[in-house]
């Protein structure tokens, strides 16, 4: 017989425990009048007596001895279970699942080794993807988003950093079209953005309002392949300005502005919040987030 009635069994556990309906109620939080409705029932689905009922209270039959036997060695079985799986959750320990866009990657691989390096029993996983993974189906412990961070109540939303952003061209692509003079020479000068512009990055935006389309002479997919593009030399873009200042070809084609910068949060689910793994973790990248603007 399929059991899809766990409360009923609960229920009687509790009385062929306790002998009375009025102390089972009391544990079990209801009416005395549900642990009779749920008795009664049990009896007519399994089609045997569990109780024998008597001025002083409820006597186990043997089925109710049985079912007091079997009930006790699962309370026990599940309780031990929930000490397992607290003990998990309080250790720093086992997979940890991190997802970033393309852009964050290299700052999340530093950050993620630096954090294993000090947690040895972490396990790490890093996504790098555009689409927002499903944390409430554990896609991921941890996600780092740009721009607006959703109104899922169930995600606990916190801000992580501006990203400065900086339009940036390789010095063979400057030799050959010399520099950018200023937003009115940009119709002379050959642009790479991703294909699809996302208005709610600040510096896509920019470009879109700012670039006409026929300057866009290289379109990419996403804006890693944007990075390789702008480092091939195929024309102007936008790069973080951590990766556009630390490679030595790069040249800063504008003065870098403060509405270009990406807002980047960290985002976690209200389930996982506060496991000692996620709650490390969540820790030591905010920390660590303090000085991506200057780099």
């Amino acid at each position: 017989m399929e059991i899809d009635n766990w409360d009923e069994y609960r229920t009687a556990y509790q009385v062929a425990r306790l002998r009375t309906v009025s102390a089972a109620a009391e544990v079990l939080g209801v009416h005395h009048a549900t642990v009779i409705r749920h008795i009664d029932s049990l009896e007519g689905k399994l089609g045997a007596k569990l109780f024998q009922r008597h001025a002083r209270g409820y006597t186990p039959t043997e089925a109710g001895e049985d079912l007091l036997t079997v009930a006790a060695a699962t309370e026990d079985q599940l309780t031990q279970l929930a000490g397992r799986i607290h003990g998990r959750g309080a250790s720093v320990s086992g997979d940890l699942i991190v997802t970033c866009l393309p852009q964050m990657s290299p700052l999340m691989a530093r950050t993620i080794a630096k954090y294993q390096a000090d947690n040895p029993e972490i396990r790490a996983e890093l996504i790098v993807d555009t689409r927002p993974l499903r944390l409430e189906y554990g896609e991921a412990h941890v996600a780092l988003r740009a721009g607006a961070p959703g109104d899922d109540l169930d995600n606990i939303v916190q801000e992580l950093a501006k990203m400065p952003m900086g339009l940036f061209a390789h010095k063979d692509y400057v030799f050959r079209h010399g520099p950018l003079k200023g937003i009115d020479d940009i119709p002379n000068h050959r642009f790479c953005r991703m294909s699809t512009l996302n208005p709610r990055a600040p510096f896509m935006r920019w470009m879109g309002e700012n670039v006409p389309e026929e300057n866009v002479v290289y379109k990419c997919s996403d804006s890693n392949t944007v990075q390789d593009g702008v480092i091939a030399g195929a024309g102007i873009g936008f790069l973080p300005s951590y990766i556009g200042n630390a490679h030595p070809d790069m040249k800063e084609m504008l003065p870098s502005e403060q509405s270009w910068s990406s807002t980047f949060w960290c985002v976690t689910h209200v389930d996982l919040h506060r496991t000692a793994k996620v709650h490390s973790f969540v820790t030591f990248l905010k920390e660590e987030a303090k000085g991506w603007g200057d780099l």
